[in-house]
């Protein structure tokens, strides 16, 4: 066997969210998110389009500028009767109470050769590698894919282009809690064999 297949096992079977709020105040170091990125773009690209990006929100006064931007923009897009104290709470706090927040996009191919839909399932693939190599580090990892991230003022705020797509803010910290556990239906029960 080429890798220690128990281990990978156990790695991707840890996977968690983990939410902001249960963040220790402890830092991602940046060559640990080096790390993670480097891992996330080794992910499957159909025609090697390589189309993801990220923008690192690492300094504490960029949180704060996403903090106040998430927050207008939901006070802005929601209709008043629809908005929740809770929601917006957690707009405001959970940017600043993560070590790094990374918005991660997708890059519109100019020729369009490879479809959107197989664009989109890139950059998942990314964003999956990045947090099993948060899981790996020990480090909580939560993927918000909040309706105000596919907005025009999104793709604006993070200087994407028209056809370009925000997919996801991605929380990272450290743990203050124990690690969450999780279970999953047999595969008995999602599988048709033929």
């Amino acid at each position: 066997m080429k890798y220690n297949l128990s281990e990978v096992t156990e790695l991707i079977r840890n996977r968690r969210t983990i939410y902001p709020e249960q963040y220790s105040t402890r830092k991602v170091q940046r060559d640990q998110i080096e790390m993670l990125l480097n891992n996330a773009i080794w992910a499957p690209t159909h025609g090697n389009t390589q189309p993801w990006r990220f923008t690192v929100f690492y300094s504490d006064e960029s949180r704060e500028s996403l903090a106040d931007f998430m927050s207008a923009l939901y006070l802005k897009n929601i209709p008043k009767a629809e908005q929740k104290d809770s929601k917006l709470i957690k707009l405001i706090t959970r940017p600043k109470q993560a070590s790094v927040v990374i918005a991660v996009s997708m890059k519109r191919d100019k020729t369009e050769k490879i479809r959107e839909v197989e664009e989109i399932e890139a950059v998942a693939c990314a964003i999956h590698n990045l947090a099993l190599s948060a899981t790996a580090y020990g480090i909580g990892y939560y993927w918000s894919t909040s309706k105000l991230i596919y907005t025009p003022e999104m793709n604006d705020f993070l200087e994407l282009e028209e056809k370009d797509m925000c997919l996801g803010l991605v929380y990272l910290g450290y743990p203050s809690i124990e690690w969450p556990k999780q279970h999953r239906k047999p595969i008995e029960y999602v599988t048709n064999w033929k």
